[in-house]
């Protein structure tokens, strides 16, 4: 039943925890479920926020997880030094390419401006073709509810193709998302215009 070929997932979220508690609780559980998987965890290698939350629920599962920082966010994110795997980059492109290039499947926990840019990062370039792995969103409390009616309202204005919006596989649990995005075949568009 599984699809998802490279046991990697990379989870992009924010490096601040935000005003509910309902936001570490889902990345905590969403990085315990990655470590309980047999599934390596790959993110932006911060110990604060959300990012150090999901890293160290991973970690305390016994799942192995690898960061990537940027050398001039090492000190501002409070690089995690407890991690097997801290890998330090020049920059922020390198950084996503990395990422990208080390993951089987993408998950975007609430976040802000960055975890935005990463989200429709890789979603333009499934559109685009120069990906072909899933893409999952966690909504917990709803958080992500205005932007999914955004993509909506840009397919309604025929400005997102159906297909194209159809790449995101959403649910508000973190085991129902993994569950999503285990079994989801590689994403192939045909068109993009």
């Amino acid at each position: 039943m599984e699809r998802m070929t490279n046991q990697r997932i990379c989870v992009y979220c924010g490096s601040s925890s935000g005003v509910r508690t309902e936001y570490a609780a889902a990345a905590r559980l969403l990085g315990a479920e990655v470590a309980r998987r047999g599934w390596e965890l790959v993110y932006g290698g911060g110990n604060v926020g959300l990012m150090g939350v999901v890293a160290d629920a991973a970690l305390a599962a016994g799942g192995h997880v690898i960061g990537v920082i940027p050398e001039g966010l090492l000190a501002r994110e409070v690089g995690h030094r407890g991690l097997p795997d801290l890998r330090v980059v020049a920059g922020m492109h390198e950084r996503k390419a990395m990422m990208a290039g080390l993951a089987g499947a993408f998950v975007a926990l609430p976040g802000g401006f960055g975890t935005m840019e990463e989200l429709c990062e890789v979603l333009t370039w499934t559109q685009l073709g120069l990906l072909h792995r899933p893409i999952g969103l966690l909504n917990t409390a709803g958080f992500y509810s205005p932007l999914l009616a955004f993509f909506d309202h840009m397919t309604s204005e025929g400005l997102l193709r159906r297909e194209h919006r159809d790449l995101l596989l959403c649910h508000a649990e973190p085991e129902a998302l993994l569950d999503a995005v285990m079994v989801a075949p590689a994403p192939r568009v045909e068109e993009w215009g």
